[in-house]
């Protein structure tokens, strides 16, 4: 299933979230550029669990808040949020960044919206090093930080229609969906493929599955703190109705 575009409108310029964006291909483009030194500079710059699992890749109390307080593992944990490893890695995370971030950023106020994709990638990179401690694969990507703004969003709009693309046999269909079912069906994809993962030998075939647990729960809790009651919507079954009033939708 490939989202493509969602009905809520965003009455604020989402300028946040188009820097991001940005800022994503930009390193992305930098990175291009480095040759036969990008995977040097991955182990430089991404976070490797293996680092940070602890003594004996066992998560001690003292050792979990000295790896947590670290100021190397906050920088390699931003880093990380911005390296991509190909271009479809970099535009299937940014797809989903567009489509379902600036409806975020309206609700939370941009200043908030940028804390709020931070610390859920900061909370995606230890969902993922807790469940593979021993893995000293680089770990990066905006996968966890965006899955954070699915969370959100899926608070914020669950009656909000997502216009996708679902493969149906041999051919894909142009639908419109419930947020709450795409979104969903997205979360729970995460969780069973990384419980699946766990009995593998790849931890998961170089997917960090639970760093998308990790993010999607992050956001569905923190969304709470961060969204500013000066951006809230008209009640939701008003807009709902005048929204959709004299229209005939397909789908869902």
């Amino acid at each position: 299933m490939i989202p493509l575009r969602d009905d809520v409108p965003s009455r604020t310029f989402p300028f946040v979230n188009y820097a991001i964006i940005a800022l994503n291909f930009l390193v992305f483009f930098g990175e291009l550029g480095m040759g036969a030194d990008l995977e040097r500079f991955f182990y430089k710059a991404a976070v490797v669990p293996v680092v940070y699992a602890g003594r004996d890749h066992v998560f001690e109390l003292r050792d979990l808040a000295a790896s947590v307080l670290d100021s190397e593992l906050r920088t390699r944990v931003l880093l990380s949020m911005f390296m991509h490893g190909g271009w479809m890695h970099l535009l299937g995370n940014m797809l989903y960044l567009w489509i379902f971030g600036d409806n975020v950023e309206d609700r939370c106020g941009h200043f908030r919206y940028l804390v709020f994709y931070l610390l859920c990638g900061y909370a995606a990179t230890w969902g993922h090093i807790f469940s593979d401690p021993t893995s000293r694969v680089p770990s990066l990507g905006a996968s966890g930080a965006i899955a954070g703004v699915l969370g959100a969003y899926i608070t914020l709009y669950p009656r909000a229609r997502v216009v996708a693309l679902v493969p149906i046999i041999f051919y894909m269909e142009l639908m419109q969906l419930p947020a709450i079912f795409v979104l969903g069906l997205w979360a729970l994809q995460q969780f069973i493929f990384g419980v699946t993962s766990l009995a593998g030998p790849q931890g998961g075939g170089g997917v960090a599955w639970f760093a998308h647990v990790g993010g999607f729960i992050a956001g569905l809790v923190l969304v709470h703190v961060f969204k500013s009651r000066k951006h809230q919507p008209p009640p939701r079954d008003a807009w709902w109705e005048d929204h959709y009033r004299g229209r005939r939708v397909r789908g869902w």
